[in-house]
């Protein structure tokens, strides 16, 4: 089913990038986003660990400088019965994480610098449980798709706008292209599409990964009660992210922004809680 869901998510967000295309170019537009789409999704697929550690300037550390997140994610690894990730750190005092990769033996783990300053050690394994939780499921390669197709098309929907502010872009005749109104308001719409795809497919992942992680973990409690301290944080903390990388975190590292709780990418905190205290290990 995540296979599928990758192959569909890449479908739609391909279309969006050849509809933009046309938009502006027409069908010689359409046929250059065509072939980047393709680019993208083969580096997407091949490289997607690479690009989430990028997007987010997230750095590996050694175990000789974390240990204990060494220790924490050696054990649960071995309770997940996967490979153990390589490891990264967020340079932020937002506590969050996330996972990514194409497959359990490409998978990486990265946590924020905040994250062991305000979690006790049995929500930081439910954390990191929720994190491997995503790599078991192998959809992370779902997120991170997502995020670089996302991430494409709206700078490239900024281009336009500019283009079309100043008259750049194809004629009258058809074959090269369409007006700079359709490329305009193909510029504003394709980005909030691009939003809408990752939030249908995001948040049935965050709970399928909240109760994997649990029972990965052995418990509820330390996932639930990081989720509560998680989100305060965020509200309170900014994050300097790539909007397009958002989902990707166990937490939106946004939602101190209001406008951006109108598209946000994760379910509400109080439902996923409520989820995991009404599981029965």
């Amino acid at each position: 089913m995540n296979t599928l869901k990758a192959w569909l998510l890449m479908g739609a967000l391909t279309i969006l990038l050849v509809l933009m295309g046309n938009a502006f170019g027409g069908s010689s537009g359409a046929m250059t986003f065509f072939l980047i789409a393709m680019v993208m999704n083969f580096f997407g697929y091949f490289y997607s660990d690479k690009i989430a550690i990028k997007m987010t300037r997230s750095y590996p550390v050694s175990e000789a400088e974390a240990p204990d997140l060494y220790a924490i994610v050696g054990r649960l690894s071995q309770r997940a019965g996967i490979p153990m990730p390589k490891l990264f750190v967020t340079p932020s005092d937002q506590p969050n994480a996330f996972a990514t990769g194409r497959n359990p033996e490409h998978a990486a783990v990265a946590v924020t610098e905040g994250i062991m300053r305000i979690l006790n050690r049995s929500e930081v394994e439910g954390v990191l449980a929720h994190e491997l939780a995503h790599i078991k499921n192998r959809d992370v390669l779902v997120g991170t798709i997502a995020a670089a197709l996302a991430g494409a098309i709206t700078m490239m929907a900024n281009v336009f706008q500019w283009a079309a502010i100043f008259g750049m872009g194809r004629g009258d005749d058809d074959e090269e292209g369409g007006s700079m109104i359709g490329g305009l308001a193909m510029a504003f719409i394709a980005p909030i599409a691009a939003m809408i795809i990752q939030m249908a497919i995001s948040r049935s992942r965050e709970y399928m990964a909240d109760a994997t992680g649990a029972q990965i973990a052995g418990s509820t409690e330390g996932l639930s009660n990081a989720l509560l301290k998680l989100e305060s944080a965020a509200h309170r903390i900014p994050m300097q992210v790539n909007p397009a990388a958002s989902h990707l975190f166990i937490v939106n590292p946004l939602s101190g922004a209001s406008l951006m709780k109108l598209f946000s990418t994760h379910p509400p905190i109080e439902e996923r809680v409520a989820r995991l205290r009404g599981m029965r290990l």
